[in-house]
């Protein structure tokens, strides 16, 4: 085992972070309170390789792994959870959903403009009333003439009402349950596909999420990505690596609100004294990064594993429960060491206390984490 970053991975942190802090941190409140959706930002990103980061250079992606990938995430997660999740979303559910099951036309066509951020993507598995249990998913998709007619609506798409690209998953047989559901393609200017509401939420409030809805979209037979009926299956291995963006998304936040914390507690003065002196706000600290190192290193395994080809959908949802679940606590310490600072948006903590909620939600809740890896210690 190494435990060692390597000089590029060393590099990458240091470069990622310089970027936020130039390029990002300015804006956060102003986008935050304006729903403000950076797009410049996503298009910068894009060109300097962090939105494909885990495709081959070949189709313009940055020829990395999971780990330098979960860097990227946790550095811009850091600043901004955002655009963390801006980048998160397009990369490693939609792009990746294409890159890993689609053709190698589709992954020609869509792929490396997705992966140098000219095109934007999204991804569509919830919808009203198939949260948790995806598997009952209501919009179909039924074969008319030769073409893909696809109805029904999709919601909390992360990206919908910016994204150029929509892979979204349809029932194509009703009667085969979760074993009758498929993945398509959809450009944002196909007829029947357009956006809904734009949810007005809590928290990461610069990112775009919102509805898709399907009304007669007509989809051409190569729209399907990946086989008839597999779509279903083959988005629990995609979520596999969600998940780790997910967990890397829960650590750049928390380590945001615990290095906020921790800058407070050296200036912030009570009794004559800064208040990191004081062993009740060095127990908080203590504890803060204690679950920050040990969410990494959750985490980084399971990278390590998907970057060597391994299954990692325990080890994923183990990092994802972690990380979502120690952030939510680390914001709500950070809170509480900034007293009554911590509860107004003069301070960055606040915003990280709104936003982390979400990762403890967002690609299978903390209760569909704990159901994946028991099922998954029951197998042994």
């Amino acid at each position: 085992m190494d435990f060692e970053y390597t000089p590029e991975q060393i590099h990458l942190r240091k470069a990622v972070r310089e970027f936020a802090e130039a390029e990002i941190a300015p804006h956060v409140m102003e986008w935050d309170e304006a729903q403000t959706f950076p797009l410049e930002v996503v298009r910068k990103l894009g060109k300097l390789g962090y939105m494909g980061a885990i495709f081959p250079e070949n189709l313009g992606g940055g020829g990395l792994g999971y780990i330098e990938y979960s860097i990227v995430i946790e550095e811009l997660s850091r600043v901004d959870g955002s655009v963390g999740i801006i980048v998160a979303a397009h990369t490693s559910l939609c792009a990746n959903h294409i890159y890993k099951m689609g053709s190698d036309e589709q992954r020609q066509r869509y792929v490396p403009k997705l992966a140098t951020g000219e095109w934007l993507g999204c991804w569509s598995l919830t919808e009203p009333e198939a949260g948790s249990d995806a598997a009952g998913t209501r919009t179909h998709a039924e074969l008319q003439d030769g073409m893909w007619v696809l109805n029904g609506s999709k919601t909390f798409t992360t990206n919908a009402h910016y994204a150029d690209v929509c892979v979204a998953m349809a029932v194509t047989d009703r009667a085969a349950a979760q074993h009758g559901i498929s993945a398509f393609a959809i450009e944002k200017d196909t007829p029947g596909f357009r956006c809904g509401k734009k949810e007005n939420k809590l928290g990461l409030r610069a990112s775009a999420t919102g509805e898709v809805i399907f009304e007669n979209c007509r989809l051409a037979p190569e729209q399907l990505v990946g086989k008839l009926n597999d779509g279903f299956v083959a988005s629990l291995k995609v979520l596999d690596g969600g998940r780790i963006s997910i967990a890397a998304l829960s650590l750049g936040m928390a380590q945001g609100a615990y290095d906020a914390a921790l800058k407070y507690s050296k200036l912030r003065k009570q009794f004559g004294r800064p208040i990191s002196e004081f062993q009740a706000i060095q127990h908080k600290l203590v504890d803060m990064a204690v679950e920050i190192d040990a969410a990494r290193l959750l985490n980084y395994r399971a990278a390590w594993m998907l970057d060597r080809g391994l299954r990692v959908t325990r080890e994923s949802a183990m990092a994802k429960l972690f990380a979502s679940e120690a952030a939510v606590r680390i914001a709500g310490e950070a809170v509480q060491i900034h007293g009554g600072y911590g509860f107004i948006k003069d301070y960055p903590v606040e915003k990280f206390y709104r936003d982390v909620k979400l990762c403890t939600i967002g690609e299978g809740t903390s209760e569909i984490q704990r159901l994946v890896i028991a099922r998954q210690l029951l197998k042994s």
